[in-house]
């Protein structure tokens, strides 16, 4: 769980960089879309898995879901 110092910096860095959530939502959901292109051998079929979990969950998050 993130405290408030944390939520506080992570919403600094999102607007600062992206300007709102969703635009980094959307980079977020770009980024779940590449790993689907990711070459063989590179990582492991649930290291893949376990990181677009991740970042899927960051989206739901960003998008107010």
């Amino acid at each position: 769980m993130l405290n408030k110092n944390q939520l506080d910096e992570l919403s600094q860095i999102i607007e600062d960089q992206y300007g709102k959530p969703e635009v980094l939502a959307n980079w977020l959901d770009l980024a779940v879309e590449m790993l689907f292109y990711v070459e063989e051998d590179t990582f492991s079929r649930v290291e893949l898995q376990e990181v677009a979990t991740a970042l899927m969950g960051l989206v739901r998050v960003l998008r107010g879901r």
